[in-house]
């Protein structure tokens, strides 16, 4: 197991802007930083990173977390497995204890498969470099495509021997499992080696880690598929994926663009050449799930098409979705038979990339351009290139974006403009009808107005535990505080930080706690300050348990920033800022908590003092829970006067 001095190492080295910058693009606003939210589909920012509290924040979607919990929620890791993403990233050596057999066993499934794949793209790449089969066809094939030797160690490209064992025995000598080896068809069905005679192309997931490979086949025999892929298993599905993504996506962020192009080859051409963002869909026609990956880190998409007019036309009919994400989709149309690989070649990186900018179109205006020319003067054909273009204009959800569309569109069909308004809002009533209907054939919202857009619906937020009690208010109220403030002075001549106060204050309360979550947050307070060791928030929002970290990042986090009045010459006159006032909420809090733990206490004795009566129990016990029932009103009345609360 990883130790402790490791895992705080981590903690304190890994840094929320840095983290979530490798998965979203983020912009300043203020102190903090917004992005689009990777867990949930919106169109208006409302993920924010706070680099002063080390903290991610969703108030979309509620999720929210550290470093470590970023990367468990992203990449579906629990918590030592995002730390040891963590250590890798950061080049921190961790610690362990020795593993027990119990918790070798409990490695998981999907560890196994990455170890797996791992020792595959290093098996191939020892392949193409160090044998001889792989330096005469594989490593002598890349350098005929032009690939120099970085370019091909930074994609960790190999190569599948000739052999029906190769792989198969190397898998046995180093004690893999052959079910897991089978199921990521490195090792086929019938017992053999899956990958044979091909340069291989390792296929990285957003982190890095391998999750399948392309092999292509260097022979001319057409029987031979040209490529095949690793088929999907529990870390690979072709949906999700985008080859070259993680090179791209700092180059993605920068150029604030996004170049697709068909192929593994294409891609590294391009890379070679200096335009890093770029990738491919990997041979399937661009689905949902790409999209959405793009759009973590850019609006804009460049998709570069071979001159080949039948494919182009073919691969408008998916591209409506693109619009539907509401992103800038241009088309670059390469001259008859050249690809980006070739191409580039031919024209070397300045003039590739002149003719990518100075080609390029929009996709709307372009699908309207081919389509026209394919339907000639034929009034048929004119009218369903009509209706399909009308239908991508419709996907368009930003009204003046579609309006501009539309004018422009009509001038080029030579169109009047309100009959593609019309026929366009056709297509978004039958959307939003679609969109309501709750699979009986009625509306899922009565009064829908047809003509509004469906406004992207709010997840409701779920506790995902159940306070115990109603003091629930009070007592998170309190560990809230204790959070968010546990570090500031209370008194700083005499060195009391407001941990120490709180726990101080609370002493007779804590042990009466009964939410959960609050008992872990008193009790991990009080060990720190047992320990002497200094109060952070970060004890909280780097914790083991999801619900405390949950807990800790709601207190931190703000759905408003405070206007900063004391720039623009005008102070608050009557009240400090709010995260000045922890003194005063903080004594407020604890007084709500004690009262309300008190008019319990007094119900409880005045319950028990009615079965009792001073003739027939100890006259001592009696007059001892008088005494008491009499000093908890009175401190209840005390602490009622301080806040203005009315006593009933």
């Amino acid at each position: 197991m990883v130790t402790r001095k490791s895992i705080e190492e981590v903690l304190s080295a890994a840094k929320i802007e840095e983290v979530v910058g490798d998965y979203v693009n983020l912009r300043r606003r203020g102190v903090n930083l917004i992005g689009l939210c990777p867990f949930h589909d919106e169109k208006t920012p409302s993920f924010t990173v706070s680099p002063a509290k080390n903290i991610y924040k969703c108030f979309g979607c509620s999720k929210g977390g550290d470093p470590v919990g970023f990367v468990m929620e992203h990449e579906s890791f629990n918590y030592i497995e995002a730390i040891r993403y963590l250590a890798q990233r950061y080049n921190i050596t961790l610690e362990e204890t020795q593993l027990t057999d119990k918790e070798k066993e409990l490695r998981t499934v999907v560890d196994s498969l990455y170890i797996i794949n791992t020792i595959g793209k290093d098996h191939f790449s020892k392949n193409l470099w160090e044998r001889q089969e792989g330096k005469n066809i594989g490593l002598a094939y890349f350098k005929e495509r032009g690939f120099r030797d970085f370019i091909i160690n930074k994609f960790e490209l190999g190569y599948a021997l000739d052999e029906r064992d190769d792989f198969t025995e190397h898998a046995h000598k180093k004690q893999l499992n052959t079910e897991l080896c089978k199921s990521l068809g490195l090792i086929s069905s019938s017992g053999h080696d899956f990958f044979k005679a091909r340069v291989m192309f390792p296929i990285h997931g957003i982190s890095g880690k391998i999750l399948g490979f392309g092999g292509r086949t260097l022979s001319s025999d057409k029987k031979i598929p040209k490529y095949i892929n690793s088929p999907e298993s529990e870390i690979y599905n072709k949906r999700n994926v985008l080859y070259g993504l993680y090179f791209a996506k700092e180059a993605i962020r920068k150029h604030d663009e996004c170049i697709l192009v068909e192929g593994y080859t294409d891609v590294i051409s391009l890379h070679q050449g200096e335009i890093q963002h770029v990738v491919a869909a990997s041979g399937t026609s661009l689905t949902t799930e790409q999209i959405k990956l793009i759009k973590r880190y850019t609006s804009n998409i460049k998709i570069i098409f071979d001159g080949d007019a039948a494919g182009v036309k073919a691969s408008l009919r998916g591209l409506d979705m693109v619009l539907e994400a509401d992103m800038n989709v241009k088309l670059v149309l390469l001259p008859d038979n050249d690809d980006p690989d070739s191409f580039l070649s031919k024209m070397g990186t300045e003039k590739f990339t002149a003719f990518l900018k100075e080609n390029e179109e929009d996709f709307v205006f372009f699908k309207t351009r081919v389509l026209l020319e394919d339907s000639g003067k034929d009034p048929i054909k004119k009218a369903g290139a009509l209706k399909n273009i009308v239908e991508s204009i419709s996907k368009i959800s930003d009204a003046i974006k579609r309006s501009l569309y539309i004018r422009q569109c009509s001038i080029m069909l030579d169109m009047d403009e309100s009959l593609l308004v019309r026929e366009t809002n056709k297509y978004i009533k039958e959307a939003i009808r679609k969109k309501n209907m709750d699979g009986t054939g009625r509306p899922a919202f009565e009064g829908q107005d047809e003509g509004d857009w469906i406004t992207e619906k709010k997840a409701p937020r779920q506790d995902d535990y159940v306070p115990l009690t109603t003091d629930e208010v009070q007592e998170r109220a309190v560990a809230q505080i204790l959070v968010r403030f546990g570090h500031e002075w209370f008194d700083e001549a005499n060195q009391i930080h407001m941990a120490n106060h709180i726990i101080e204050e609370m002493e007779d309360v804590i042990p009466f706690l009964e939410d959960v979550v609050c008992q872990q947050i008193f009790s991990l307070t009080q060990d720190i300050i047992e320990k002497n060791e200094t109060f952070h928030h970060q004890v909280f929002i780097g914790h083991e348990d999801e619900f405390v970290r949950k807990f800790a990042v709601d207190a931190l986090s703000y759905p408003y920033e405070y206007a900063n009045w004391e720039k623009k010459g005008m102070l608050l006159q009557t009240q400090k800022m709010p995260d000045e006032n922890y003194l005063r909420e903080s004594q407020n809090a604890i007084l709500r908590l004690k009262l309300k733990k008190a008019n319990r206490s007094i119900a409880a004795i005045e319950k028990e003092l009615m079965t009792m009566h001073p003739e027939n129990h100890d006259a001592d016990e009696y007059m001892l829970q008088i005494k008491v029932l009499q000093a908890l009103k009175k401190e209840r009345n005390e602490m009622a006067a301080y806040l203005g609360t009315v006593i009933l």
